[in-house]
């Protein structure tokens, strides 16, 4: 009997599978990738999703064989190349996809361990920041009136107001708002998750005079009811009627955060209602208008004032002291 057992013990350790550890399933990349991507639908917002297909059609043109048979060279090696021939943040996306897939392979017992695992991410370039000022946005609006587009001014109206995403906002139904409270509930977004907007007057006023549909659950839609889905071609008209250059839609995420962050919104709030997980992305629409920075340097100037009367000097004898630095 003792014969016996050591014999088994032998072969599961030949095998990997003493002492819990399993033999790794055989499947290849392909295929693994497809049950990947049925995972993904189900978990994932439907946009992040879409992205994920395309990134992974990238990925199995680049690996084939069997999963089991990946190194982290192999990665290694796709990272240099793939960075040869487009932008570090495009092959960011493709590499953290391939890192959750396999770490997903190993949990589900495919893999022993994750071979992407040790490879690094790309330092990145500062994101584009493009927003426009006060005046920009009241033109913009203005040109925003289009008889073949009439649902264009409140949608920018609402990007501008709440930091939506079109997505977001032309998948509203009206279910999700709550015009008594002034709320928005926006239930897919694109972390997956639900997320509360609040409605100021400006946004309450497009929105109470937005006539609805008879059937269409949808605040935007065609005539027969069906689900707006896209804008480019009127936007950009008004885009060209205003004079703005250089400006795409998502750009209005930026000019929303970035206007409350130049007064003073703390970053917080402002991660909090844009739907933001990593504190770092908000941090990236922290950035400030060029008359804030003036402002901003001016406090030194008040700061050395306040600090001179503190200890008795008249603002006379201040102004014959030497500016800071020299």
């Amino acid at each position: 009997m003792a014969e016996h057992i050591l014999h088994d013990i032998k072969l599961k350790i030949l095998r990997g599978e003493y002492l819990g550890i399993h033999e790794a399933k055989k499947i290849s990349f392909a295929d693994f990738a497809k049950e990947y991507l049925v995972y993904a639908q189900s978990t994932k917002a439907a946009s992040t999703y879409a992205g994920n297909v395309r990134e992974m059609q990238r990925l199995t043109r680049s690996f084939d064989g069997y999963l089991a048979k990946l190194t982290t060279a192999q990665v290694e090696k796709y990272n240099v190349e793939r960075s040869q021939t487009v932008s570090a943040a495009t092959v960011n996306r493709e590499l953290a996809l391939l890192k959750h897939m396999l770490s997903k392979a190993v949990e589900w017992n495919y893999l022993k361990h994750n071979p992407a695992k040790p490879v690094r991410l790309l330092k990145e370039p500062p994101g584009r920041l493009r927003y426009l000022e006060a005046e920009d946005i009241e033109r913009l609006i203005e040109c925003c009136a289009d008889p073949h587009a009439p649902y264009l001014r409140t949608i920018v109206v609402m990007a501008v107001h709440t930091g939506m995403r079109l997505g977001e906002i032309l998948g509203l139904q009206w279910t999700d708002l709550d015009l008594k409270n002034r709320f928005i509930s926006v239930a897919k977004t694109k972390n997956n998750e639900r997320k509360t907007i609040p409605i100021n007057d400006m946004l309450y006023a497009e929105l109470d005079q937005l006539p609805r549909h008879v059937t269409s659950p949808y605040l935007f839609h065609h005539a027969d009811g069906t689900r707006l889905l896209h804008i480019d071609r009127s936007f950009h008209a008004a885009l060209k009627r205003a004079g703005i250059e250089g400006f795409r839609f998502h750009d209005l995420r930026h000019t929303h955060a970035s206007h409350l962050a130049m007064h003073g919104v703390p970053l917080e709030t402002i991660g909090a209602l844009l739907g933001h997980k990593d504190p770092k992305m908000t941090r990236r629409y922290a950035h400030l208008s060029p008359a804030s920075l003036k402002a901003a340097v001016a406090t030194l100037e008040r700061l050395q004032t306040e600090a001179l009367w503190k200890h008795g000097v008249s603002e006379n004898e201040s102004q014959t002291r030497k500016p800071l630095g020299e």
